[in-house]
């Protein structure tokens, strides 16, 4: 295996391994994880679009509600990494990692892997956030793969859930508001109702830059909105540090600024895990 690889162990115990110098899971994939398995029935099939390193399988397979867990990542590199940590976990039973095309699940007849249309009672998503044009955009890049749309699209991932849910499935998804009348739009197209949102903030006062959403197919209209989250204290800084040991070495959600204070929202959000 190479040599950069670590092995970093998560608060529910298992273990996920990461390369520095790939995509390494954030506080977004928590925020994710935290916002979906709240809503999650017993004996759900689970499928996680652009799964990365399998950070939201392995966070959601500690949950008795979870009887299976598919991710999909294209990249070949963090397929692997996620394989191995299903194994290094002994989670077999539970998870499958797929090193393949998002675009090309559904019923493809010339794959090894072929998913029915229908056949999820839940979906996430970490998607890429940006636009392919913003910023980097090199095919060959990790990092520029997992923030740009470079081999999916906004549209590819709600279509691709869209085809895959169950009536009254449940879609979750992390994205940036800046795009909300986008995603608006296409899941209106894809018979996908958002039902509950939530917006994050970096702090209190601060403009929002992240957001959940859960959308149900073919469900009746009504979104519930949630409390604004604010992940960091608006306080001076004091030299002090809260953030929980949620992997060792490199935590959840790297702070640039180690005198910036997780909120007390944020740390429940990390013990649940345990």
């Amino acid at each position: 295996m190479n040599e950069l690889i670590q092995t970093d162990t998560l608060l529910n115990g298992y273990k996920i391994l990461q390369n520095p110098k790939g995509f390494m899971f954030g506080i977004d994939a928590i925020l994710l994880a935290n916002f979906a398995i709240c809503e999650l029935k017993n004996e759900e099939n689970i499928l996680d679009l652009c799964t990365g390193n399998g950070i939201i399988p392995l966070l959601l397979a500690g949950s008795r509600k979870v009887k299976k867990i598919t991710g999909v990542e294209i990249q070949k590199e963090a397929a692997m990494l996620a394989q191995e940590s299903v194994k290094l976990n002994e989670l077999e039973n539970k998870i499958s990692i797929i090193n393949t095309d998002l675009r090309t699940i559904v019923n493809n007849k010339t794959g090894e892997h072929i998913f029915k249309k229908h056949s999820f009672s839940c979906i996430t998503c970490n998607p890429p956030y940006m636009i392919a044009g913003h910023g980097k955009n090199n095919p060959s890049d990790a990092k520029a793969i997992a923030r740009h749309e470079i081999f999916c699209t906004l549209e590819d991932v709600i279509n691709t859930a869209e085809q895959l849910l169950a009536t009254h499935g449940k879609f979750f998804m992390i994205h940036r508001p800046f795009r909300l009348s986008e995603i608006f739009s296409i899941m209106e197209k894809c018979n996908l109702v958002p039902k509950r949102l939530q917006l994050i903030q970096p702090q209190e006062g601060k403009e929002a830059n992240l957001v959940l959403i859960e959308a149900r197919k073919n469900a009746n209209t009504g979104l519930k909105v949630e409390k604004v989250l604010n992940v960091y204290e608006a306080q001076k800084e004091t030299g002090l540090q809260n953030n929980p040991e949620f992997c060792k070495p490199a935590q959840v959600g790297k702070v640039k600024n180690d005198k910036k204070l997780y909120t007390k929202e944020i740390l429940e959000i990390y013990k649940s895990f345990k």
